[in-house]
């Protein structure tokens, strides 16, 4: 089978965690894969904030709902999306650009001067929505990469964003808590979901082809 598809069908929401520790090389690639992922226009408008300290997640358990696995696992992934996209970040991204492919600087303004333009006209909502989207992109690729390094992963939505954003500071960075990761190796005696069959839509329901 297929090195990713097998790694897929190994992978479920792991509703307990066992508190074994992630190997910092098996992270490393995990948080590889995130920086590597697609973007729309490239501009990765997210921050990860990589939560291995204990008190702090002690602190966000609380406001996750006291979902057991934001404690039991190694590390906790904060998918925190930027609230505005201002022209400073988009001169940042273009100098990066033009150093990384070697390119005259200036060559791209036109490209710069529309992005500018149109999230210049966009409301801090719609701004703050549109990344939240290419965070979401970011968090799929962590599943696929952690599923093929063999570490159980825990996507989460439920959680208070306003208690997260204030325990990490994020309204002071300009940034909002969109989702969470927990990454750690599953509990095979405590969680019952460990040998639950996937269930998932069939191919001929889920995919139109034309």
């Amino acid at each position: 089978m297929n090195k990713t598809i097998d790694s897929l069908q190994w992978r479920y929401a792991a509703k307990r965690m066992n508190g074994q520790k992630v190997p910092a090389d098996k992270l490393d690639n995990i948080l590889e894969a995130i920086r590597l992922t697609a973007t729309s226009n490239g501009l990765q408008p997210f921050t990860i904030l990589v939560i291995e300290d204990k008190a702090t997640r002690e602190k966000l358990h609380a406001a996750a709902f006291k979902q057991p696995q934001v404690v039991e696992g190694s590390h906790l992934l904060v998918f925190a999306a930027w609230k505005k996209v201002t022209p400073e970040q988009i001169d940042t991204y273009f100098e990066m650009v033009y150093q990384e492919r070697n390119l005259a600087k200036g060559s791209l303004d036109q490209y710069a001067g529309f992005l500018k333009n149109h999230f210049g006209k966009q409301t801090e909502e719609e701004q703050f929505s549109w990344a939240s989207k290419q965070a979401y992109i970011a968090l799929g690729t962590a599943l696929v990469a952690a599923a093929e390094e063999k570490v159980d992963s825990t996507p989460m939505e439920g959680f208070n964003a306003e208690e997260v954003d204030s325990i990490l500071g994020l309204n002071e960075q300009g940034m909002g808590s969109t989702a969470l990761l927990a990454l750690g190796y599953r509990d095979e005696t405590a969680d019952h979901m460990v040998n639950a069959k996937k269930v998932r839509r069939p191919k001929d329901k889920l995919f139109v082809k034309i």
